[in-house]
């Protein structure tokens, strides 16, 4: 039992330093307002999460961000995004699939997560991120005025993040989910400490 703990300890510890690295791998996203980026680093978490538990990924998503403040240029804000849509996604895929353990739990499971992730990020950018961005600096003005460089006629942040980050966000846990399906199958042997 204790070599079981340790052992999931010791691969959420690796899960979290491959996400902090994929983290620092952003890729810019055409028609997308500049300080939103694409990164894999939701990945590791689902594995996290489809291995061991929900809570498993939600503390690779929690690591990963605390050792990203280190390098912060928005004053936390951005590691508190991050944090809470990570968490939007792995919590209902790994709880889906804790309790359906087979392809088709694993495709709902993450299927449910970027839904999830996609709708509630919405509201999660509207009630805490962006406030928190006007605070430190950026002004509601400045941050929709982005949006309306891409898009003239959105006039307030909600219609701004229901046009823009709601597909966006959608899309990248539909991605990472594809690249979980390709991988996960091979890796959890190796994860779990059994042979293939």
């Amino acid at each position: 039992m204790k070599n079981k703990y340790l052992r999931k300890l010791t691969v959420t510890a690796m899960l979290s330093a491959i996400a902090v690295v994929l983290m620092y791998l952003q890729i810019s996203v055409p028609l997308m307002p500049s300080f939103i980026q694409f990164d894999f680093s939701d990945l590791p978490a689902l594995i996290g999460a489809f291995s061991f538990g929900p809570l498993w990924g939600v503390v690779v998503c929690l690591v990963k961000n605390l050792v990203h403040l280190f390098a912060t240029t928005t004053a936390g804000a951005g590691e508190l995004s991050n944090f809470i849509l990570g968490a939007f996604f792995v919590l209902p895929a790994g709880l889906i699939y804790k309790y359906k353990k087979s392809k088709h739990g694993a495709v709902l499971g993450a299927l449910v997560g970027s839904i999830t992730m996609a709708v509630l990020g919405v509201f999660s950018n509207l009630y805490i991120i962006y406030p928190l961005f006007y605070k430190i600096g950026m002004p509601y003005e400045a941050i929709l005025g982005m949006y309306q460089t891409i898009l003239p006629t959105v006039n307030n942040m909600f219609a701004a993040l229901v046009i823009f980050n709601l597909p966006f966000t959608l899309v990248k846990g539909l991605v990472i989910t594809l690249i979980c399906l390709l991988i996960y199958k091979p890796l959890s042997p190796l994860l779990k400490g059994r042979s293939a």
